[in-house]
């Protein structure tokens, strides 16, 4: 199906890209804006078109949703932002790694279609920003590195938060040493599986391609709560809260730390009540060369972390810091600070994360969330799962990316596609 779209000067804000995306109302020439699909469009995927339809550089030409509805209601939106474009909406995103006019995709599908879309991506020669987590399990985020770096392509992962300010200065103050060395990292999200009930099944709805929505995932009866918003509740499609924000803040203590030389990995939880299988909550330890990091559900028992729902608390041989997304604490001796003017500004300012994934496709040098650093830094996170999963502690082998001694733990590193749905 076609659709025309004209583009206007217009900025719809949404909240999420209020904060990171910079009012800009510069005209940029035709010839010189990125071609843009994006593909998936639930909530996320939304918040995708609006940042990009309001960034100049960027010119949205495709869209595409297995839900009819999700299509059609995300043209009638990109109407509102961007007039004068000839748009065309897609329900299979193989349609639209056959265009040769296109120069990037956002991809906000569900995260086990993440890896597969993103590598057809690159071999087709387009460009990425993707949704997080980076891939279903490590594998594919092994296979993804190969082949960006076969095609020579960009790739931004969409954690958001890393282009705020605070971050920049969390890792700024970390770096300089005055905290001494950094030996343990306590990291937290709260939040548990809502368990969803024992529904039945039931016919998928008429606008709804089910078995594409499943894709490489095993082939189930359909039953809302697997699909739209809630499908992250279930293994075959992610790993619940543990899994949608771990690299959110994950992403703070891995950048300003670059944990080295992971060796064991030992989870703990609970299974949710109802058909739901993902874990209702995760505790896991993670031990490196010269650092412990500790995932917990609940804040630690460390000053300032019980009033955020997410945060990271570092532990310097002179002192402490705690932080989340907007905040930070710093605590030397029995004196907190928010900052220590002293400490010079040296990493450089983000434009706005989707700028970034912009001017990197431009000068064609990774962005701030490229895909060598984010797959380290979701490395553990689908350790911690496969842990849990077995119920005992893993033994990492970092330099050849194994479990020691563990056939059935490396059977978990990489799941086998549904045959049909194994496109690569």
């Amino acid at each position: 199906m076609k659709y025309i779209i004209d583009r206007r000067d217009f900025l719809k804000k949404s909240a999420i890209g209020i904060t990171f995306l910079p009012f800009l109302s510069h005209r940029v020439a035709a010839s010189d804006r990125i071609r843009i699909a994006h593909i998936g469009l639930g909530g996320m995927g939304n918040n995708h078109m609006n940042w990009f339809a309001n960034l100049p550089e960027a010119e949205i030409v495709a869209l595409c949703d297995v839900d009819q509805k999700h299509l059609d209601v995300t043209l009638k939106s990109l109407a509102e932002v961007q007039t004068g474009t000839k748009v065309e909406g897609y329900s299979d995103f193989r349609h639209i790694l056959d265009r040769q006019d296109i120069d990037a995709i956002t991809c906000a599908t569900p995260d086990h279609w993440h890896a597969q879309i993103a590598i057809l991506a690159f071999q087709s020669g387009k460009d990425v920003y993707g949704e997080k987590p980076l891939s279903y399990d490590i594998g594919e985020g092994q296979l993804m590195l190969e082949n960006l770096n076969q095609h020579k392509r960009v790739f931004q992962l969409g954690t958001q938060i890393h282009a705020g300010d605070n971050y920049h200065r969390v890792v700024e103050i970390i770096r300089s040493g005055i905290l001494g060395n950094i030996h343990t990292v306590r990291l937290w999200k709260t939040g548990f599986s809502p368990g969803l009930g024992f529904p039945e099944n039931i016919k998928p709805p008429d606008e709804l391609d089910w078995d594409m929505w499943l894709g490489p995932a095993p082939k189930v009866k359909y039953v809302p709560e697997r699909c739209h918003k809630t499908y992250r509740y279930f293994l075959d499609y992610s790993g619940g809260v543990y899994a949608d924000f771990w690299c959110h803040i994950a992403d703070v203590a891995f950048w300003a730390l670059q944990p080295k030389g992971l060796k064991t990995v030992v989870a703990r939880g609970e299974d949710p009540e109802g058909i739901a299988d993902a874990p209702k909550w995760l505790d896991a330890d993670f031990e490196f060369e010269d650092l412990n990091l500790f995932w917990t559900t609940s804040p630690p028992d460390v000053p300032g972390a019980a009033e955020r729902s997410i945060g990271a608390y570092f532990e310097g041989e002179n002192g402490s810091l705690i932080c989340d997304y907007g905040s930070r604490e710093i605590t030397i001796g029995n004196e907190t600070v928010t900052d220590i003017p002293e400490i010079p500004i040296s990493i450089e300012r983000s434009p706005g994360h989707q700028q970034n994934f912009l001017d990197a496709v431009k000068s064609r040098k990774q962005p701030e969330s490229n895909l060598e650093y984010v797959r380290k830094m979701t490395l553990p996170m689908h350790l911690g799962l496969i842990s849990w999963r077995l119920n005992r502690p893993l033994k990492w082998d970092a330099q050849n990316e194994l479990c020691i001694n563990d056939d059935e733990a490396n059977r978990l590193l990489k799941r086998k596609y549904r045959k049909k749905w194994n496109l690569l």
